[in-house]
């Protein structure tokens, strides 16, 4: 897919991961709707990109309304959905609280879900669009402590490519993005004691971390290709 001029939500993009690949496609002149909870971050990097700030807590339906509401009344189309926003558990299976885990589903698979379904009849409607979703190598492997949020990439996977098959009649590529270890917050935002890489040091040696812009790069390739699964 052509990327300029495409109107693009992208969640959870007000740091890390979801940030890079929103500067990433700024670059490539996409108009962009970024959507986070943090309203100061959101729109900071909103105004540094020429950007449209939606703050969204995405494990709100009503907030994930409200996100497509306004790009609508403000574009009248959508072309790509990058579902990036989701949190990590690190417990061993034995000890992660259920509570935890209906917590990280809500974000990383019922959010998704809502998105995807906000954004299928719009994309019908003007006959196709793109989704792309970020899971994670986790979903490929089995690592001690990330039982649940493994889990969660499992289903994200399954979802989104059986979506991708039901609707390829309609022109709507859905589609998987799986990063592996990156240097982000993501470890001090995640449920558990989940090893710090924000700085790049591998917990173990030996260990591969990307940066966020790596993986942004990656991303766009994959946008522009249509592949339905990319990963670092």
């Amino acid at each position: 897919m052509n990327i300029k001029d495409k109107i693009t939500i992208i969640t959870g993009a007000s740091e890390g991961i979801g940030l890079a690949i929103a500067q990433a496609m700024a670059k490539q002149g996409a108009k962009l709707v970024l959507a986070a909870r943090s309203a100061d971050k959101i729109s900071r990097a909103a105004a540094d990109l020429n950007a449209l700030a939606v703050p969204t807590d995405m494990t709100k339906p009503a907030d994930i309304k409200n996100l497509f509401n306004i790009t609508l009344e403000k574009f009248g189309r959508l072309d790509i959905l990058i579902n990036n926003a989701g949190q990590g558990l690190y417990a061993k299976f034995a000890e992660t609280k259920l509570e935890d885990y209906r917590a990280i589903m809500e974000l990383n698979i019922f959010a998704v879900m809502q998105s995807m379904q906000m954004a299928i009849p719009i994309m019908r409607k003007q006959g196709g669009g793109l989704i792309l979703n970020i899971s994670s190598r986790v979903s490929q492997n089995y690592f001690p402590n990330l039982s649940a949020y493994a889990s969660t990439k499992y289903a994200l996977n399954a979802l989104s490519l059986t979506a991708r098959a039901e609707l390829e009649s309609d022109n709507i590529k859905v589609a998987i993005f799986m990063p592996r270890m990156t240097a982000t917050q993501f470890g001090q935002n995640s449920k558990g004691a989940h090893p710090d890489v924000s700085a790049g040091v591998a917990p173990r040696p030996g260990m591969v971390i990307d940066t966020p812009l790596q993986v942004a790069e990656k991303v766009v390739e994959q946008i522009k290709s249509g592949a339905a699964e990319e990963g670092m």
